[in-house]
């Protein structure tokens, strides 16, 4: 349950936690005056913001920061934290040139990021089972968990993401896991 006054996307959608965390990045290069050595105009800024959730430790893709505070991403915060989790078997399939590595302790991640994108390292938890090479194509065989309000919802959400033929072998739904108690700890 929400706690009162607190905005009713302001939380974890993995553990339902409001102790969450913001972090920003800044990278900026500005022009100074020559008399006072302040920095008068930006000629590039760059900001990229991260929240976790102190709790469980999980990133939160539903949330963005924007002019100086939080805010829902609608296009996914109802999904997520609204959503149960799924569970899909399936396969991606995408051009061999797409895929970073495929061998070795960076294998997974350049896999799934080639077959899901941003959203394969962003919002849903993917693990690479295998990959098979068929000529100039790779085909990857993943586990992917994600959040979603139905299961069509789920299947498309995942035919979004995929950045190549997708075939979906099983998809079944999970229960949530516990919300975390107000005292901190998972309850």
């Amino acid at each position: 349950m929400t706690e009162p006054g607190t905005l009713p996307w302001m939380r974890c959608y993995r553990c339902w936690s409001t102790s969450l965390e913001l972090h920003v990045h800044y990278d900026g290069i500005h022009r100074v005056d020559p008399t006072t050595g302040t920095p008068v105009h930006a000629v590039e800024e760059q900001q990229e913001a991260v929240v976790q959730c102190l709790d469980c430790m999980h990133d939160q893709p539903h949330l963005i920061f924007t002019e100086g505070r939080l805010v829902a991403d609608e296009s996914r915060w109802e999904r997520l934290v609204m959503g149960t989790p799924w569970v899909a078997s399936c396969t991606i399939t995408v051009a061999a040139d797409e895929v970073e590595v495929c061998s070795g302790p960076e294998a997974g991640e350049a896999l799934s990021y080639a077959a899901l994108g941003d959203a394969g390292t962003q919002e849903f938890f993917s693990h690479v089972r295998f990959h098979t090479h068929q000529g100039d194509e790779i085909v990857a065989h993943l586990l992917v968990e994600l959040y979603a309000r139905s299961q069509e919802e789920a299947g498309a959400v995942l035919d979004d993401a995929a950045r190549g033929p997708l075939v979906i072998t099983s998809l079944a739904e999970e229960s949530r896991p516990p919300a975390v108690s107000s005292g901190g700890g998972h309850g």
